[in-house]
C-alpha cells in the first residue's frame, strides 16, 4: 500500500471521476510519465475501468510516443473503449465521498443524510457518477395494498435505465438486499418503459458486510448492487483498507473464474 501514496498524493486519491478500481489498474503501471497520462486520459476521456485496463494492457501510450500516425493510434483506443459493452458495475462506484454533505456529527439520521443529499445534488450527481439524472424522492410504489417508498430514484441515459437508491445507516443487512430486489421488480413492473433496460438497485450504506455481500443475492444479481459512503474524506487507513477489500475481490473472481473454466 506505500506504493499507493507515493504515486498518487492524496489530492489525487478522492478525485471524484475514478473509483478504487481505476487506481488499482493505475498501479500496475511503473512509468509516472504514462500514470499520470493514463490517470487524465481515464477522466477526460470518462473511461470505465475496464476501458482502462484495455488501454493500459494494449499500451496506448507507448504506442502513442512511438507512432508517427498518432490519429491512428488514437482511433484504435476509441473503438477499443466503443467494443467494450459497458454494464451497470462499470457506473457505479464504492465507496462514495460525500463530505460535500457535512455531516460531520455521527448523531444524523437517514431522513437527515436523504435532505442534505436532495440540499447537495448537483455534487451528488458528479460523485453518482456519469450519465445520471435526478427523478424524485420518496417515489411510491404499490403493491396489493401496500405503499413502498424510494428513497432516490435516478435515470442513467448511457444504461437506458432507472437507478433506484435506498440509504442505510449502519451495517449492510440482508434485509435490505431483500428489500430493494422487490423495489425493483416492482420498479420493472410498474414504471420501466418499453424501451428501457431493467433497473438498477443499490443500497447505500455507511458500513458494508463482505459476508452479506458473498452470499446474499448480491453475488448473483446483475442489477442489486451495495456500496459503502464515507461522510467525510478517507484517512490514509481507510483508503488502505479499501484498496486492500478490492485486491481481495480481484483474487476471489479470478479463483472462480479458475473453477468455472476447469
Amino acid at each position: 500500500m506505500r506504493q499507493f501514496y507515493q504515486s498518487f498524493p492524496i489530492r489525487d486519491a478522492v478525485r471524484l471521476e475514478l473509483s478504487w478500481t481505476h487506481y488499482r489498474t493505475l498501479l500496475r503501471v511503473e512509468n509516472p510519465q504514462a500514470r499520470d497520462w493514463y490517470l487524465q486520459e481515464a477522466i477526460n476521456q470518462s473511461w470505465s475501468a475496464r476501458a482502462l485496463e484495455r488501454q493500459i494492457s494494449t499500451l496506448y501510450f507507448e504506442r502513442l510516443l512511438a507512432s508517427q500516425d498518432k490519429s491512428q493510434v488514437e482511433q484504435e483506443a476509441k473503438d477499443n473503449t466503443r467494443s467494450l459493452a459497458e454494464t451497470a458495475k462499470d457506473y457505479l462506484r464504492d465507496p462514495y465521498i460525500l463530505d460535500f454533505l457535512n455531516l460531520q456529527d455521527e448523531t444524523y439520521q437517514e431522513s437527515q443524510l436523504e435532505q442534505a443529499i436532495i440540499s447537495n445534488l448537483q455534487q451528488f450527481l458528479l460523485e453518482l457518477g456519469k450519465g445520471f439524472a435526478f427523478v424524485e424522492r420518496q417515489q411510491r410504489i404499490r403493491f396489493d395494498d401496500e405503499d413502498f417508498y424510494i428513497d432516490l430514484v435516478f435515470y442513467n441515459f448511457k444504461l437506458k435505465c432507472f437507478l433506484l437508491v435506498d440509504l442505510k445507516l449502519g451495517k449492510l443487512r440482508h434485509q435490505d438486499i431483500g428489500q430493494m430486489d422487490t423495489y425493483v421488480r416492482l420498479y420493472d413492473e410498474q414504471r420501466r418503459g418499453s424501451d428501457d433496460n431493467p433497473t438498477i438497485g443499490l443500497v447505500l450504506c455507511s458500513e458494508k458486510s463482505e459476508a452479506v455481500v458473498k452470499y446474499s443475492m448480491l453475488a448473483e444479481q446483475k442489477q442489486l448492487f451495495a456500496a459503502k459512503y464515507l461522510p467525510y474524506l478517507p484517512t490514509e487507513d481507510e483508503l488502505k483498507r479499501e484498496l486492500e477489500r478490492e485486491r481481495t475481490q480481484a483474487v476471489e473472481q479470478l479463483q472462480q473464474q479458475g473453477l468455472d473454466d476447469s
